[in-house]
């Protein structure tokens, strides 16, 4: 598991993902599965050597996400989601949508801080076995 306090995952955001798929595979050698999302729709899972190196999240049809360029968005490992959630809220960041467990992932919330930057925080569910 990622050690608190750093980056743990890269995912790209657009609205053509068989494309981002191609251009990967082919540019970087990327390999790709799917995995099935809450309330529909998949999302892509890459890999090199066996190792997984990011995602690919579709944006079509999301609310408020019409005016979104595509984008690369990060995930920073914490300790416990919901504490530091709080104690971000109370140093003036913004919680952006409710904190979503993904099964077999992890626990994530969607950050903006005081600064208007946003990125994922992600407490990663204990590995299997």
């Amino acid at each position: 598991m990622p050690d608190h306090g750093t980056f743990c995952w890269n995912e790209l955001n657009t609205r053509d993902p068989a494309a981002a798929r191609d251009f990967y595979a082919q540019t970087l050698g990327w390999s790709f599965e799917t995995m099935p999302m809450a309330g529909g729709g998949e999302y892509l899972v890459a890999s090199i050597g066996g190792r997984m190196v990011g995602g690919v999240f579709d944006l079509r049809g999301l609310p408020g996400m019409d005016a979104v360029p595509p984008h690369w968005f990060a995930y920073i490992e914490v300790d416990d989601v919901d504490a530091r959630v709080a104690a971000a809220q109370q140093a003036g960041a913004t919680l952006m949508r409710d904190i979503f467990d993904v099964p077999g992932v992890g626990r994530i919330a969607i950050v903006r801080d005081p600064t208007g930057a946003v990125v994922g925080w992600m407490t990663s569910a204990a590995p299997a076995g």
